[in-house]
């Protein structure tokens, strides 16, 4: 019930919207991008090894880096799997809501080179490798790590996307120097973010299309040229785009009666979003 209650907070008429923290403080590091001091957190395993990936996790509109930390359940992923993770925090936009500008017209926010920037420091102060930085985003999240795939991925290696999609923009105008594997996770029964391309286009969030179409993009980009189907216990529908150039993968799990929500191991969805995220982004660890 946490998340429904969560969640409907983001339904607003405009959108959706024993480990090492560090600092070892309640107050959160700062990295300076353009004059502009940018709040994040950075969580790592005991004795992570040098050189191990980095994951950088998005919250949605509205919402904040200490939230999604606490629902998406990427520390425990990071523990047993050896990682680090970033939840970087948003600024406010226009009317002042906590936001990633994707693209947007709700703001000039430049999240493309604070988020590029940001990765490129921790990779070089904590030893992680820019051959394994990954992003996925909840929600406005999503349709970050979208516009990152599309104008970053040589930074951003792969992304993940739960309830996002593009943004009107960056469906127009994507032209990736090399295309990224995506993973999409998508309620059909979603309100907030409707699967169908219905989105409105006030802000720039509308102008996709339906997430099939989406998924088809990148996996013609990818020149994927297989597609296995799966039907998971629970409510989830996977489809994987294989046979992709640079042993790229697209997946995308369509999960029936699922809204706008993080869907996890207390669901009956047969998806946890953050053991299917580490999963895929596990396929491409091989550093360039």
């Amino acid at each position: 019930m946490w998340r429904k209650n969560f969640l409907l907070a983001l339904a607003t008429p405009v959108l959706f919207c024993a480990c090492e923290e560090e600092p070892p403080s309640d107050k959160p590091p700062i990295f300076n991008h353009n004059g502009v001091e940018r709040d994040y957190i950075l969580y790592k395993p005991d004795k992570l090894e040098q050189n191990a990936p980095l994951v950088f996790v998005l919250h949605g509109y509205t919402s904040n880096a200490e939230t999604i930390q606490w629902y998406s359940g990427m520390n425990n992923m990071a523990d047993a799997s050896g990682f680090a993770v970033c939840y970087p925090q948003g600024t406010p936009d226009y009317g002042g809501t906590t936001h990633w500008n994707a693209r947007l017209s709700i703001s000039q926010t430049d999240d493309i080179g604070f988020l590029s920037e940001l990765a490129e420091f921790l990779q070089k102060e904590h030893n992680l490798n820019p051959g394994k930085t990954f992003v996925c985003g909840m929600s406005n999240g999503g349709y970050m790590s979208y516009t990152l795939a599309c104008e970053a991925p040589e930074i951003f290696k792969a992304i993940a996307s739960v309830t996002g999609t593009m943004s009107g923009y960056s469906w127009e105008n994507c032209d990736p120097s090399e295309p990224a594997p995506v993973l999409q996770i998508s309620g059909v029964d979603d309100e907030i973010v409707p699967i169908d391309g219905s989105m409105s286009a006030g802000g720039g969030w509308g102008g996709a299309p339906h997430m099939d179409k989406v998924i088809d993009y990148w996996s013609s980009l990818n020149n994927c040229i297989t597609t296995d189907s799966l039907f998971l216990s629970g409510k989830t529908n996977a489809y994987y785009h294989r046979g992709c150039i640079n042993n790229h993968e697209v997946w995308y799990y369509k999960i029936d009666d699922w809204g706008h929500e993080w869907p996890s191991s207390y669901d009956d969805t047969g998806t946890n979003a953050n053991e299917v995220i580490w999963s895929f982004f596990s396929n491409f660890l091989e550093t360039n």
